[in-house]
């Protein structure tokens, strides 16, 4: 089957606008978000910041690491950081325009049992397909996906596995961080565990579909050549 080209450019905007739209949607169940989110999400409980301006302070931090297991550090790889940038804005927008996510107006878990389950189905598939639509683009992904596709490229590791032990890396942080703060789980809950097991293996099989269907094309292939991980 001939497979459908897409400009990465695009692949690119619609993975922030997804993931970002996903995070603001689960945070409103009340049943946990991501173990990825909840490190900021626990700071932003805490501290008088935005949940997207507290994602700046984790992902600067993991940056810093990611430089270090990388052995180097290239202008260009502050461009996921500006993706980081990005994706927190646009967090903390949908929390602003819809009703439902902002929790000034709907408090978290006030919405419908029902509701609230189809939020999260939702949100998770929607995270999942967005990361793996980030990994086809050659745009870096905000710093926790950047991660993930930069070490695993460089040390030779399976992606998907790689991502399924940093999720579970990111829960335990995040257990630690909320026990430490707050003496209880905030943030943290069924969902988190739930999306903690299939979240890795859902990237995989969107990763799988993509390949089969979709290939992405830079529309600027000078100027993505800039972005290889391996230059």
């Amino acid at each position: 089957m001939k497979r459908i080209r897409i400009p990465a450019e695009i692949i690119y905007v619609l993975a922030i606008l997804m993931l970002s739209f996903s995070v603001a949607m689960a945070a409103c169940t009340d049943f946990g978000i991501s173990m990825i989110a909840a490190p900021a999400f626990i700071l932003s409980e805490k501290l008088p910041l935005t949940f997207g301006q507290c994602e700046y302070i984790v992902q600067g931090l993991l940056f810093a690491v990611f430089c270090i297991l990388m052995k180097k550090v290239r202008l260009v790889y502050f461009s996921s950081f500006l993706t980081g940038l990005i994706y927190g804005a646009a967090l903390d927008l949908w929390r602003v325009l819809i009703p439902h996510f902002n929790p000034d107006v709907t408090a978290p878990g006030a919405l419908p049992m029902w509701l609230r389950i189809v939020y999260f189905v939702l949100s998770m598939v929607l995270c999942s397909f967005s990361i793996a639509l980030f990994f086809h683009t050659y745009l870096y992904p905000q710093i926790y996906d950047f991660f993930v596709k930069g070490v695993s490229a460089h040390y030779h590791l399976n992606r998907t596995r790689f991502k399924q032990c940093f999720d579970a890396s990111c829960l335990l942080v995040s257990c630690i961080l909320t026990l430490t703060l707050f003496r209880r789980f905030v943030g943290i809950g069924v969902g988190t565990l739930i999306i903690t097991l299939c979240n890795g293996w859902l990237i995989g099989k969107f990763s799988d579909l993509f390949d089969k269907a979709l290939t992405a094309e830079p529309l600027f292939p000078r100027f993505a050549a800039h972005f290889d991980l391996e230059r």
